[in-house]
């Protein structure tokens, strides 16, 4: 979810090689999310194991980093700790959300309306404490570095961009440029023919690069203003002015250089506190991480044959194709430039 931005900052569409050689942040739960809501059957269901345990993170997570890690891309994943107090409300909502999309893709299920039970099924989408547990287990068994952020994972990638650990910040959502990540990347978990939600159509999908500073520039704001403009619009810490949209919320940030003086000219008053939400942006928790901890290492092909194979059932033939390619693109490098320079 996150702050809407969309309408108002420019993204310039580019290619996954023009990350080549950068060190790319990822907002592992949105990206898992995405998996989860990208890969599914017919039936609009993720993928399972022989046990019923559900592999479609999975499947996204091995074949998408080995995808980054063959064009050049450096990938370092994030994941949330405990979530802000202030979330509280929207985890909320979101759980009352998915259970009501639940019921409703059973019920189409039933009767055989698979367009329901599709559209349903993804918005019952739920990320369990094991399967980013399994998540980790994996990217440990293939070298991929992570980081466990004490609260909001987007927030700590965002503040590691800011300290030049990252070059930027994979996730769909916007918040990251209120945390002050300069890079923000979308649509690079996913790219390809995507299927317009209710709609009998698909759109193309392609990464987006947004940088922060150019988008400021653009809107005439500064940071304190932008996060000024999700707080009228609605971030995951609060809920949006009434019959504030994006163009007004924008116009309303350029006009007064205080919240107060916001607040009114709207003749709205909040149930939060702005001065705490402005400070959670301008001041996230995470934790310091230095160059060291973000470095790659050789997969340990058993590992991951016995995790993907053994354990979740997945192809023999393809693990093992994927993963004896990507040793040896590895080791290829080891000679070509040494393993200090690769790593």
């Amino acid at each position: 979810m996150g702050v809407n931005l969309s309408k108002l900052v420019n993204k310039e569409e580019i290619s996954l090689d023009q990350l080549k050689g950068k060190k790319i942040g990822i907002d592992s739960f949105n990206m898992l999310y995405q998996f989860l809501a990208s890969i599914r059957g017919p039936d609009g269901m993720p993928l399972a194991d022989a046990n019923g345990f559900v592999t479609s993170h999975l499947t996204g997570l091995f074949y998408r980093t080995i995808n980054l890690c063959e064009k050049g891309i450096i990938p370092i994943y994030v994941f949330d700790g405990t979530p802000s107090i202030l979330k509280s409300k929207t985890l909320q909502k979101r759980r009352e959300i998915r259970t009501d999309a639940s019921e409703k893709s059973e019920l189409a299920l039933k009767e055989g309306n698979l367009a329901d039970a599709q559209k349903f099924g993804s918005r019952a989408l739920k990320l369990t404490k094991e399967m980013v547990e399994e998540a980790k287990l994996l990217l440990d068994a293939m070298g991929i570095p992570l980081v466990n952020a004490p609260q909001e994972g987007e927030a700590q990638a965002s503040v590691m961009c800011k300290e030049k650990i990252i070059d930027g910040v994979v996730s769909q959502d916007f918040d990251c440029l209120l945390f002050g990540a300069n890079d923000l990347y979308r649509h690079v978990g996913f790219t390809g023919k995507r299927k317009v939600a209710g709609k009998n159509f698909y759109v193309d999908i392609k990464p987006e690069h947004i940088e922060l500073n150019k988008a400021l520039n653009e809107l005439k704001i500064d940071r304190k203003k932008l996060i000024w403009l999700g707080m009228l619009v609605g971030t995951d810490f609060n809920e949006k002015f009434p019959k504030i949209g994006p163009k007004t919320a924008i116009k309303l940030v350029q006009e007064f250089d205080s919240f107060e003086s916001i607040i009114e000219k709207t003749g709205y008053n909040p149930d939060f506190d702005y001065k705490e939400i402005e400070e959670l942006f301008f001041n996230p928790v995470s934790v310091k991480v230095d160059e060291s901890i973000v470095k790659r290492s050789i997969p340990n092909k058993s590992k991951v044959m016995e995790f993907l194979v053994e354990k979740h059932s997945f192809s023999k033939e393809r693990v093992e194709n994927t993963i004896d390619k990507f040793i040896k693109e590895i080791e290829e490098k080891e000679k070509q430039k040494g393993l200090s320079q690769w790593f």
